[in-house]
């Protein structure tokens, strides 16, 4: 695979790191198949307005033309908004939808799963999801969807319907972490190769 132009973005959920489990076999992955060095995993800590325009200058440091991103739980989202705005491929895993409805329930402080880092919640940060909100979706082919119903956190079914016109793979069981997710890659990777020169603007 060294011989593809393949660059890719990871991006993790709420709380989560660079050091999650996922995170950590996308790189595993990457290094295997001579894709570590067009990697990218940048800790995302900070509010919705303050992270996108973070992964803005970060995407527009990249060739968009051969940029993908995967995104997990909120990273999920995040990664609609890049997908939508540069037209890039992205595999969304457990992907939050709405998750300006759920916020209210996560107003204040929040330590993070991987480090001592506070994440702190506002009404402001609410709205700042709202605003970057991307439905309906415009370029449904350039998403690949991976969910499993057992999400204790999201409702699988939110993700399916948004995303209807794209390929979703549907798993029973499983959890919001998306049980058996490093099997998924090869999938993934061959997604965004099928994607590359078609999603190129």
């Amino acid at each position: 695979m060294a011989d593809t132009d393949l660059s890719i973005l990871y991006l993790h959920g709420f709380l989560s790191s660079p050091q999650s489990q996922k995170a950590r076999q996308t790189v595993t992955y990457c290094e295997q198949h001579d894709l570590a060095d067009r990697l990218h995993v940048p800790t995302l800590h900070n509010g919705p307005a303050d992270t996108i325009a973070e992964l803005k200058q970060l995407v527009e440091r990249l060739p968009l033309d051969s940029l993908c991103v995967i995104g997990s739980s909120l990273g999920g989202y995040y990664a609609t908004w890049l997908a939508e705005e540069y037209n890039l491929p992205a595999a969304l895993v457990n992907p939050a939808v709405r998750p300006f409805d759920l916020w209210e329930d996560y107003l204040g402080e929040h330590k993070n799963y991987y480090s001592e880092h506070i994440h702190v919640v506002t009404r402001e940060h609410i709205s700042e999801l709202l605003a970057i909100d991307r439905a309906p979706i415009n370029r449904p082919e350039n998403f690949l969807v991976l969910l499993q119903q057992g999400d204790e956190v999201l409702n699988y079914r939110d993700a399916a319907e948004k995303f209807s016109q794209s390929h979703c793979i549907i798993h029973e069981g499983g959890d919001h972490s998306y049980q058996g997710y490093d099997a998924e890659l090869p999938v993934i990777i061959d997604f965004f190769l099928s994607r590359i020169g078609q999603s190129a603007r």
